[in-house]
């Protein structure tokens, strides 16, 4: 279960960056980066990371190039420590 949920969060992560990317060349209504950054938060960091580099958006902002890996460090943490209690 914990994988589709990181799988689907991911994809809508990354969809959001490109989307986000999209409006700003066009010039239309932009994606807060408080909800960028949540989706990142709430186990879509990897997708928002990926999302990132292949769209070349928000990769010069210190709160998307230092927080996002730092999310996904935590994630990766949390996982393990999540599975060591429940694989004990």
């Amino acid at each position: 279960m914990l994988l589709i949920y990181l799988a689907v969060i991911n994809i809508v992560t990354f969809a959001a960056f490109g989307m986000d990317k999209r409006a700003a060349v066009k010039n239309k209504w932009r994606t807060r980066e408080s909800t960028l950054l949540g989706l990142c938060a709430i186990g879509g960091a990897i997708g928002g990371l990926t999302g990132m580099y292949v769209f070349h958006h928000k990769t010069k902002k210190p709160a998307f190039f230092v927080g996002i890996p730092g999310m996904i460090v935590i994630h990766i943490l949390l996982i393990l420590a999540f599975s060591n209690l429940i694989f004990k």
